[in-house]
């Protein structure tokens, strides 16, 4: 049996802003929802929640893993998404990785193709904005 190969999407931002209000800008859902998707995200281990995603519908989530203000793992549908946040001068460089796709699976491929530059050019800058 050949172990399943999936790729992932990696991006970066520095935000002018200290690590402790970035992370309120991914962990808190009225903030969350500003920049991104409503959703009741809470930073706790275990946590299962939904992101009503525009044109997705009700996405299912669980908190993996959190490390307050550096560093927080959930699931996303099939996907991971783990946001590590880096103290850089009077700011954050927060590193988002989407990972998981499963580039022989059409809707994989779709969301691999649409999310990396979804993530780099709109999402992120959007949370910059609104942090």
């Amino acid at each position: 049996m050949t172990e399943k190969t999936t790729e992932s999407i990696t991006v970066d931002q520095f935000i002018p802003r200290p690590p402790a209000a970035v992370w309120a800008a991914i962990t808190t859902p009225e903030r969350l929802a500003k920049w991104w998707a409503p959703g009741d995200i809470a930073p706790v281990p275990g946590h299962r929640f939904l992101l009503e995603m525009p044109g997705w519908g009700n996405v299912p989530c669980e908190v993996v893993e959190v490390v307050e203000n550096e560093r927080l793992v959930y699931t996303f549908a099939d996907w991971i998404l783990t946001w590590t946040l880096v103290a850089e001068g009077k700011g954050t460089r927060l590193i988002l990785e989407h990972a998981g796709f499963d580039l022989d699976d059409p809707q994989h491929r779709f969301a691999f193709d649409n999310m990396g530059p979804g993530w780099r050019d709109e999402g992120l800058p959007r949370l910059a904005e609104v942090v």
